[in-house]
């Protein structure tokens, strides 16, 4: 028998890595859609000039805040419920948002599906990583988390390709599409054991019970700084990159599209390396801090460097992209560091958190730009400092994760 079981948990595990990578596949594709299709999308909207920067971080926040909420919601629901359900629920609701995000003819029913995009956006993720996480071997557990990473990523490239080659609304059509096919897929997925085994532990999915512990309420908050200064730099560095390349020069028109396709390449390169990297030298948190230190230095440079060529603008934003790519190891320490009773609550929450935001950053972005009478340069470099400084501080006092054992209850 002992074959059979083998083989069996084998396929298991190979089934949630396949689900759980194309579910964030389309998760990042209708998520960085938007950014790239932002500009022509307006346009046909009737917006122009200033609304088209304006109204387009109004539908980013609106598309954040539902993450934000959906997130806490999808969370819950994993601990409670599985992980699977989180999984299959979210892409559903995503790709139906996607599909009529297609059909839009106001700048109003253009926010409404973003937001319940959002929502839907929230969940799948964070219940592929947990899901996977507690499925994998410890000391191998990394690999698994950088293939899910990997191949979710690369969805900001195809979506790019896509929206190239389609008309906008096509582009969310096909991004609907391929959610609902992956549906198919879900054949062969079996639900984590320790969460099977956790259904009678207290406080299982309490979001609120993270807040009521002093210490859990830190480590929570560490576990969402750290991953600040990547949202910095796809939320405004490279989605506001058209702006961006009027101000320093850049020799030809920035596309948001093409700016967002090269940073996810680096992305992509990042995360593989950095998963590959902490397996190698056992550890999460000295990996983040190289990808930091780099990223500083990208930043630096993305701030600096005047009178690009518009394919060197290009580099530079695979450059950047590439010293954040540590998404992976960042999801991945967030997964290692609770308990599996609120395990896929905070796996779901902490992303979320991140990419939420890009809501204050914006608004910052805005405010500051004002106070240095329309520098968005100063402004971006004020934000920057601040992302990254409290990511290392974050990152300073956290505990080292590698090869730990998943198998327990959080206590409260």
């Amino acid at each position: 028998m002992q074959p059979t079981t083998t083989k069996n948990s084998a396929s298991a595990l190979t089934a949630a890595i396949l689900v759980a990578s194309l579910g964030y596949f389309v998760d990042i594709y209708d998520l960085l859609l938007f950014s790239i299709v932002r500009i022509p999308s307006l346009k046909s909207l009737g917006l122009s000039g200033a609304q088209l920067t304006d109204t387009g971080i109004m539908l980013l926040n609106i598309q954040m805040i539902g993450m934000l909420i959906g997130g806490v919601l999808w969370g819950m629901l994993g601990d409670k419920k599985g992980r699977l359900s989180v999984l299959f629920g979210s892409i559903f609701l995503y790709s139906m948002a996607n599909v009529a995000n297609g059909f839009v003819h106001s700048v109003n029913a253009y926010a409404v599906w973003r937001f319940i995009a959002g929502l839907g956006l929230a969940g799948e993720l964070g219940a592929g990583i947990t899901l996977v996480a507690e499925l994998m071997p410890k000391e191998k557990r990394g690999y698994a988390t950088t293939i899910v990473a990997s191949v979710g990523v690369s969805g900001a490239v195809v979506a790019y390709f896509i929206a190239q080659a389609f008309e906008w609304r096509t582009s969310f059509f096909i991004g609907g599409g391929l959610g609902l096919l992956l549906l198919l897929l879900r054949v062969g997925v079996a639900e984590s054991g320790m969460f099977s085994e956790s259904k009678n532990a207290e406080n299982r999915g309490d979001f609120f019970a993270l807040f009521k512990n002093k210490a859990q309420f830190i480590k929570y908050i560490r576990c969402i700084l750290i991953g600040i200064p990547l949202w910095f730099v796809v939320g405004v560095l490279i989605t506001l990159s058209p702006e961006f390349g009027k101000v320093l020069r850049v020799q030809g028109e920035v596309s948001a599209g093409a700016a967002v396709a090269w940073c996810y390449g680096g992305i992509v390169i990042g995360d593989i390396a950095g998963g590959l990297l902490s397996q190698r030298m056992k550890s999460r948190l000295k990996v983040v801090y190289i990808f930091l230190s780099l990223s500083v230095v990208g930043i630096c440079a993305y701030f600096t460097l005047y009178d690009l060529t518009l394919q060197h603008f290009y580099w530079l934003c695979g450059g950047i992209g590439l010293t954040v790519g540590y998404w992976v190891i960042f999801m991945t320490i967030a997964t290692e560091q609770f308990g599996t009773n609120i395990r896929a609550t905070v796996t779901t929450t902490v992303p979320n958190f991140v990419r939420g935001a890009v809501v204050p950053l914006t608004l910052l972005f805005q405010l500051l730009k004002h106070v240095y009478g329309g520098n968005i340069i100063y402004s971006g470099i004020t934000v920057a400092v601040l992302s990254l400084a409290v990511a290392f501080m974050a990152l300073s006092k956290m505990k080292e994760t590698f090869s730990k054992d998943l198998d327990y209850v959080e206590e409260f």
